[in-house]
Protein backbone atom coordinates (compact mmCIF):
# COMPACT_ATOMS: atom_id res chain seq x y z
CA UNK A 1 0.00 0.00 0.00
CA UNK A 2 1.28 3.42 -1.36
CA UNK A 3 1.82 6.11 1.52
CA UNK A 4 1.30 9.88 1.57
CA UNK A 5 3.32 12.37 2.90
CA UNK A 6 1.35 15.20 4.10
CA UNK A 7 3.37 18.23 5.52
CA UNK A 8 0.95 21.10 6.95
CA UNK A 9 -1.62 18.33 7.35
CA UNK A 10 -3.26 20.03 10.43
CA UNK A 11 -4.15 23.25 8.70
CA UNK A 12 -7.13 23.88 7.16
CA UNK A 13 -6.54 22.04 3.54
CA UNK A 14 -4.29 19.61 4.99
CA UNK A 15 -6.63 18.89 7.20
CA UNK A 16 -9.27 17.84 4.81
CA UNK A 17 -7.03 16.36 2.46
CA UNK A 18 -6.26 13.86 5.23
CA UNK A 19 -9.96 13.16 6.09
CA UNK A 20 -10.47 12.81 2.08
CA UNK A 21 -7.54 10.50 1.81
CA UNK A 22 -8.71 8.30 4.74
CA UNK A 23 -11.97 7.82 3.31
CA UNK A 24 -11.99 7.43 -0.37
CA UNK A 25 -8.32 6.19 -0.97
CA UNK A 26 -6.48 3.40 0.05
CA UNK A 27 -3.48 5.10 0.89
CA UNK A 28 -1.52 5.22 4.21
CA UNK A 29 -0.81 8.71 5.52
CA UNK A 30 2.33 10.34 7.57
CA UNK A 31 1.49 13.82 8.66
CA UNK A 32 3.70 16.18 9.36
CA UNK A 33 3.26 19.37 11.20
CA UNK A 34 4.45 21.93 13.23
CA UNK A 35 1.39 22.94 14.99
CA UNK A 36 1.43 26.73 14.64
CA UNK A 37 -1.09 29.07 15.66
CA UNK A 38 -3.05 27.66 12.31
CA UNK A 39 -1.93 24.28 12.73
CA UNK A 40 -4.67 22.50 15.19
CA UNK A 41 -4.49 18.52 15.68
CA UNK A 42 -8.30 18.29 17.09
CA UNK A 43 -9.01 18.82 13.18
CA UNK A 44 -7.86 15.21 12.86
CA UNK A 45 -9.06 13.83 16.13
CA UNK A 46 -11.50 11.01 14.22
CA UNK A 47 -8.88 9.77 12.17
CA UNK A 48 -6.29 9.97 14.87
CA UNK A 49 -6.40 6.08 15.68
CA UNK A 50 -6.82 4.96 12.63
CA UNK A 51 -4.32 2.59 11.54
CA UNK A 52 -2.98 3.73 7.99
CA UNK A 53 -2.33 7.33 9.51
CA UNK A 54 0.57 8.78 11.48
CA UNK A 55 1.40 12.23 13.18
CA UNK A 56 4.89 13.34 13.52
CA UNK A 57 5.28 17.12 14.98
CA UNK A 58 7.85 19.24 12.64
CA UNK A 59 8.64 22.01 10.92
CA UNK A 60 9.83 21.90 7.22
CA UNK A 61 12.42 24.53 8.48
CA UNK A 62 14.10 22.32 10.99
CA UNK A 63 17.01 20.03 9.63
CA UNK A 64 15.93 18.05 12.87
CA UNK A 65 12.36 17.39 11.49
CA UNK A 66 14.08 16.64 7.94
CA UNK A 67 15.83 14.28 9.42
CA UNK A 68 13.21 12.16 10.91
CA UNK A 69 11.60 11.72 7.56
CA UNK A 70 14.56 10.06 6.01
CA UNK A 71 14.36 7.01 7.28
CA UNK A 72 10.62 6.76 6.78
CA UNK A 73 9.10 4.95 3.57
CA UNK A 74 6.62 7.28 1.30
CA UNK A 75 5.86 7.28 -2.05
CA UNK A 76 4.47 11.16 -2.52
CA UNK A 77 4.73 14.39 -0.73
CA UNK A 78 1.96 16.58 -0.67
CA UNK A 79 3.15 20.03 0.78
CA UNK A 80 0.80 22.61 2.46
CA UNK A 81 2.90 23.72 4.93
CA UNK A 82 2.96 27.53 4.52
CA UNK A 83 2.17 30.72 6.32
CA UNK A 84 -0.59 31.98 3.80
CA UNK A 85 -2.39 34.66 5.57
CA UNK A 86 -1.87 38.00 3.61
CA UNK A 87 -2.21 40.77 6.65
CA UNK A 88 0.68 38.72 8.35
CA UNK A 89 3.03 38.95 5.73
CA UNK A 90 2.33 42.42 5.44
CA UNK A 91 3.42 43.10 8.96
CA UNK A 92 6.25 40.38 9.39
CA UNK A 93 7.68 38.71 5.86
CA UNK A 94 10.59 37.19 7.71
CA UNK A 95 8.13 34.36 8.50
CA UNK A 96 6.87 33.86 5.11
CA UNK A 97 10.28 33.29 3.76
CA UNK A 98 11.56 31.12 5.48
CA UNK A 99 8.85 28.83 5.61
CA UNK A 100 7.24 29.10 2.59
CA UNK A 101 10.80 29.20 0.28
CA UNK A 102 13.80 27.49 2.55
CA UNK A 103 10.85 25.22 3.65
CA UNK A 104 10.31 24.69 0.84
CA UNK A 105 14.07 23.47 -0.75
CA UNK A 106 14.07 21.25 2.07
CA UNK A 107 11.12 18.83 1.17
CA UNK A 108 12.64 19.04 -2.51
CA UNK A 109 15.88 17.43 -1.24
CA UNK A 110 14.28 15.25 1.15
CA UNK A 111 11.98 14.12 -2.22
CA UNK A 112 15.21 13.66 -4.19
CA UNK A 113 17.30 11.73 -1.95
CA UNK A 114 13.90 9.46 -1.18
CA UNK A 115 13.49 9.04 -4.70
CA UNK A 116 9.85 9.46 -4.49
CA UNK A 117 7.22 9.23 -7.34
CA UNK A 118 6.23 12.45 -7.28
CA UNK A 119 6.21 15.85 -4.81
CA UNK A 120 3.11 18.11 -5.45
CA UNK A 121 3.39 21.91 -4.24
CA UNK A 122 0.29 23.65 -2.97
CA UNK A 123 0.38 26.81 -4.24
CA UNK A 124 -2.56 29.90 -5.01
CA UNK A 125 -3.81 32.00 -7.74
CA UNK A 126 -1.93 34.66 -6.07
CA UNK A 127 0.47 34.25 -7.67
CA UNK A 128 -0.54 35.85 -10.50
CA UNK A 129 -1.22 38.78 -9.29
CA UNK A 130 -4.32 40.77 -9.72
CA UNK A 131 -7.40 40.74 -12.69
CA UNK A 132 -9.31 43.62 -14.46
CA UNK A 133 -12.82 43.26 -14.74
CA UNK A 134 -12.28 40.21 -17.38
CA UNK A 135 -10.58 37.57 -18.26
CA UNK A 136 -9.01 34.24 -16.42
CA UNK A 137 -5.84 33.11 -15.17
CA UNK A 138 -4.34 30.14 -17.10
CA UNK A 139 -1.07 28.54 -15.84
CA UNK A 140 1.15 30.28 -18.95
CA UNK A 141 -0.34 33.65 -17.06
CA UNK A 142 2.89 35.26 -16.01
CA UNK A 143 3.83 35.52 -12.03
CA UNK A 144 2.83 39.27 -10.49
CA UNK A 145 2.61 38.53 -6.95
CA UNK A 146 2.00 41.80 -5.00
CA UNK A 147 2.46 40.73 -0.96
CA UNK A 148 5.07 38.74 0.88
CA UNK A 149 2.90 36.26 1.10
CA UNK A 150 2.38 35.75 -2.52
CA UNK A 151 5.93 36.48 -3.66
CA UNK A 152 7.14 33.73 -1.20
CA UNK A 153 4.60 31.43 -3.02
CA UNK A 154 5.68 32.23 -6.33
CA UNK A 155 9.28 32.00 -5.44
CA UNK A 156 8.63 28.27 -4.19
CA UNK A 157 6.74 27.25 -7.21
CA UNK A 158 10.00 28.31 -9.02
CA UNK A 159 12.11 26.46 -7.12
CA UNK A 160 9.75 23.27 -7.52
CA UNK A 161 9.94 23.73 -11.34
CA UNK A 162 13.72 23.98 -11.10
CA UNK A 163 14.22 20.89 -9.46
CA UNK A 164 12.29 19.25 -12.01
CA UNK A 165 13.93 20.49 -14.82
CA UNK A 166 17.45 20.33 -13.24
CA UNK A 167 17.49 17.10 -11.36
CA UNK A 168 14.22 15.23 -13.08
CA UNK A 169 12.31 15.31 -10.02
CA UNK A 170 8.86 14.58 -10.96
CA UNK A 171 6.54 17.62 -9.44
CA UNK A 172 3.24 18.98 -10.42
CA UNK A 173 1.72 22.44 -8.73
CA UNK A 174 -1.55 23.37 -8.42
CA UNK A 175 -2.87 26.42 -7.89
CA UNK A 176 -6.19 26.86 -6.95
CA UNK A 177 -8.92 29.98 -6.21
CA UNK A 178 -9.83 31.00 -2.32
CA UNK A 179 -11.15 27.89 -0.77
CA UNK A 180 -14.07 27.62 2.08
CA UNK A 181 -15.47 24.80 4.33
CA UNK A 182 -14.43 23.36 7.64
CA UNK A 183 -11.91 23.54 9.90
CA UNK A 184 -10.51 26.87 8.45
CA UNK A 185 -8.52 29.01 10.54
CA UNK A 186 -10.88 32.27 12.08
CA UNK A 187 -8.66 34.96 10.83
CA UNK A 188 -9.71 33.99 7.50
CA UNK A 189 -12.78 35.93 5.54
CA UNK A 190 -15.53 33.30 5.88
CA UNK A 191 -14.51 31.68 9.42
CA UNK A 192 -13.91 35.37 10.52
CA UNK A 193 -17.41 36.52 9.33
CA UNK A 194 -19.44 33.61 10.72
CA UNK A 195 -18.00 34.10 13.96
CA UNK A 196 -18.19 37.85 14.35
CA UNK A 197 -21.96 37.86 13.22
CA UNK A 198 -22.85 35.00 15.73
CA UNK A 199 -21.73 37.17 18.68
CA UNK A 200 -23.39 40.29 17.11
CA UNK A 201 -19.60 41.84 16.62
CA UNK A 202 -18.61 44.10 13.94
CA UNK A 203 -18.30 42.43 10.66
CA UNK A 204 -14.99 44.49 9.09
CA UNK A 205 -14.54 44.89 5.52
CA UNK A 206 -12.09 46.26 3.40
CA UNK A 207 -12.87 49.37 1.58
CA UNK A 208 -15.62 49.43 0.27
CA UNK A 209 -16.37 45.55 -0.37
CA UNK A 210 -16.12 45.64 -3.98
CA UNK A 211 -12.38 42.99 -4.47
CA UNK A 212 -13.35 39.70 -6.30
CA UNK A 213 -12.91 36.40 -5.60
CA UNK A 214 -13.25 32.82 -6.87
CA UNK A 215 -14.81 30.79 -4.46
CA UNK A 216 -14.31 26.95 -4.47
CA UNK A 217 -15.43 24.16 -1.59
CA UNK A 218 -12.14 22.59 -0.02
CA UNK A 219 -13.73 18.96 -1.14
CA UNK A 220 -13.32 19.98 -4.76
CA UNK A 221 -10.13 20.84 -4.06
CA UNK A 222 -8.87 18.13 -2.44
CA UNK A 223 -10.81 15.23 -5.19
CA UNK A 224 -8.93 17.94 -7.79
CA UNK A 225 -5.41 17.27 -5.93
CA UNK A 226 -5.40 13.82 -5.75
CA UNK A 227 -6.15 13.41 -8.61
CA UNK A 228 -3.09 15.51 -9.71
CA UNK A 229 -1.20 13.52 -7.44
CA UNK A 230 -2.12 10.24 -9.71
CA UNK A 231 -2.54 11.43 -13.05
CA UNK A 232 -1.13 14.11 -13.67
CA UNK A 233 1.89 15.02 -16.32
CA UNK A 234 4.83 15.65 -14.03
CA UNK A 235 6.19 18.99 -14.42
CA UNK A 236 2.92 20.47 -15.17
CA UNK A 237 0.88 23.22 -13.42
CA UNK A 238 -2.63 22.75 -12.64
CA UNK A 239 -5.41 25.70 -12.12
CA UNK A 240 -8.32 24.63 -9.72
CA UNK A 241 -11.54 27.01 -9.84
CA UNK A 242 -14.57 26.69 -8.27
CA UNK A 243 -16.10 28.71 -10.86
CA UNK A 244 -18.41 31.00 -7.84
CA UNK A 245 -17.35 34.84 -8.48
CA UNK A 246 -18.27 36.76 -5.53
CA UNK A 247 -17.80 40.65 -4.28
CA UNK A 248 -16.53 40.24 -0.78
CA UNK A 249 -19.50 42.47 0.13
CA UNK A 250 -21.96 40.43 -1.38
CA UNK A 251 -20.25 37.37 0.29
CA UNK A 252 -20.52 38.93 3.77
CA UNK A 253 -23.89 40.04 2.89
CA UNK A 254 -25.40 35.97 2.10
CA UNK A 255 -23.85 35.27 5.23
CA UNK A 256 -25.67 37.50 7.51
CA UNK A 257 -28.54 36.69 5.26
CA UNK A 258 -28.23 32.92 6.22
CA UNK A 259 -27.98 33.58 9.63
CA UNK A 260 -30.82 36.30 9.93
CA UNK A 261 -28.57 39.15 11.10
CA UNK A 262 -28.61 42.90 9.93
CA UNK A 263 -26.55 44.22 7.51
CA UNK A 264 -25.68 47.04 10.46
CA UNK A 265 -23.26 44.93 11.63
CA UNK A 266 -20.91 45.19 8.50
CA UNK A 267 -18.22 48.18 9.01
CA UNK A 268 -15.93 49.33 7.04
CA UNK A 269 -12.00 49.25 7.32
CA UNK A 270 -9.17 51.16 5.44
CA UNK A 271 -7.85 49.05 2.55
CA UNK A 272 -5.27 46.22 2.83
CA UNK A 273 -1.88 47.67 0.98
CA UNK A 274 -1.70 46.07 -2.66
CA UNK A 275 -5.23 44.74 -2.12
CA UNK A 276 -5.39 42.76 -5.35
CA UNK A 277 -9.03 43.34 -7.07
CA UNK A 278 -9.83 40.36 -8.57
CA UNK A 279 -8.67 36.39 -9.11
CA UNK A 280 -10.23 34.16 -11.26
CA UNK A 281 -8.74 31.30 -12.91
CA UNK A 282 -9.31 29.13 -15.85
CA UNK A 283 -9.34 25.45 -15.10
CA UNK A 284 -10.07 24.19 -18.92
CA UNK A 285 -6.30 22.16 -18.54
CA UNK A 286 -7.30 19.97 -15.96
CA UNK A 287 -11.07 19.86 -16.96
CA UNK A 288 -9.59 18.43 -20.21
CA UNK A 289 -6.88 16.21 -18.83
CA UNK A 290 -7.76 14.68 -15.77
CA UNK A 291 -11.88 15.09 -16.14
CA UNK A 292 -12.22 17.19 -12.74
CA UNK A 293 -14.98 20.28 -12.25
CA UNK A 294 -16.29 21.72 -9.03
CA UNK A 295 -19.28 19.92 -7.90
CA UNK A 296 -20.04 21.81 -4.60
CA UNK A 297 -22.20 24.62 -5.60
CA UNK A 298 -21.56 27.39 -3.37
CA UNK A 299 -25.49 28.22 -2.37
CA UNK A 300 -24.65 24.87 -1.37
CA UNK A 301 -21.68 24.98 0.27
CA UNK A 302 -21.91 28.50 1.62
CA UNK A 303 -24.69 26.97 3.76
CA UNK A 304 -23.01 23.74 4.81
CA UNK A 305 -19.90 25.53 5.79
CA UNK A 306 -22.00 28.02 8.15
CA UNK A 307 -23.80 24.97 9.80
CA UNK A 308 -20.73 23.08 10.53
CA UNK A 309 -19.66 26.25 12.26
CA UNK A 310 -22.49 26.62 14.55
CA UNK A 311 -22.26 22.78 15.01
CA UNK A 312 -19.02 23.48 16.21
CA UNK A 313 -19.23 26.15 18.15
CA UNK A 314 -16.41 24.42 20.74
CA UNK A 315 -13.95 24.10 18.22
CA UNK A 316 -14.34 27.54 17.60
CA UNK A 317 -13.82 28.78 21.31
CA UNK A 318 -10.63 26.17 21.57
CA UNK A 319 -9.03 28.32 18.71
CA UNK A 320 -9.55 31.70 19.69
CA UNK A 321 -8.16 30.52 23.23
CA UNK A 322 -5.77 28.29 22.12
CA UNK A 323 -6.83 25.81 24.30
CA UNK A 324 -6.34 23.38 21.73
CA UNK A 325 -2.12 23.03 22.78
CA UNK A 326 -3.35 21.32 25.87
CA UNK A 327 -4.88 18.71 24.08
CA UNK A 328 -1.76 18.23 21.71
CA UNK A 329 0.59 17.69 24.64
CA UNK A 330 -2.63 15.14 26.35
CA UNK A 331 -2.21 13.17 23.14
CA UNK A 332 0.70 12.92 21.92
CA UNK A 333 3.45 13.52 24.79
CA UNK A 334 4.38 10.23 24.86
CA UNK A 335 4.33 9.18 21.70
Amino acid sequence: MDTVLVTGGAGFIGSNFIHFLISSSSYNVINLDALTYAGNIKNLSSVEKDSRYRFIKGDITSPEAIRQLVDLDFDYLVNFAAETHVDRSILAPDRFILTNILGTQNLLNLSLQKQIRKYIQISTDEVYGSLGREGFFSENSPLDPTSPYSASKASADLIVLAYFKTFDLPVNITRCSNNYGPYQFPEKLIPLMINNAVKNKPLPVYGDGSNIRDWIHVDDHCRGILQVMEKGRSGDIYNMGGNSEKQNLELVKTILEILGKPESLIRFVTDRKAHDWRYAVDYSKIRQELRWAPQVKFTDGIRDTIAWYLNNQDWLEEIVSGEYQHYYEKMYSTR
